[in-house]
């Protein structure tokens, strides 16, 4: 017999930590579209880094670019206490798309050796 955990939060106490998800949805969504369709090779993705500066920015961080040349930080202050710090690539590959995807990236790379994805 499995135990059971001894604190289980009920619905009500955290529904409110979802409030306002529907209202971000689309643009997120759009935002992946967006990034997806413009990928940029390592050190060159100044687009990128431009539209996470301005995300970081709308979520209340404060924003410094430029960091070893197209790097983005984004800083979330909440007080006092425990510091989380998360890392993301914003760099593509030189690919060719094959998906089908109306989001696809057409982007190509000069010079570059190119492979297809499906």
């Amino acid at each position: 017999m499995s135990k059971q955990p001894t604190a289980v939060m009920s619905a009500p106490q955290f529904h409110h930590v979802l409030d306002g998800l529907n209202d971000i949805v689309t643009p997120l969504e759009n935002l992946y579209r967006d990034l997806h369709s413009h990928p940029e090779l390592s050190n060159q993705e100044h687009r990128t880094a431009a539209k996470a500066a301005e995300q970081l920015g709308w979520a209340g961080c404060v924003v410094t670019a430029g960091v070893g040349g197209t790097g983005v930080v984004g800083v979330l202050r909440n007080g006092d206490g425990p510091t989380v710090m998360l890392r993301a690539d914003m760099d593509g590959l030189p690919v060719k798309e094959a998906t089908g995807l109306p989001y696809a990236s057409s982007v190509t790379a000069p010079g570059r050796t190119v492979m297809t994805c499906r």
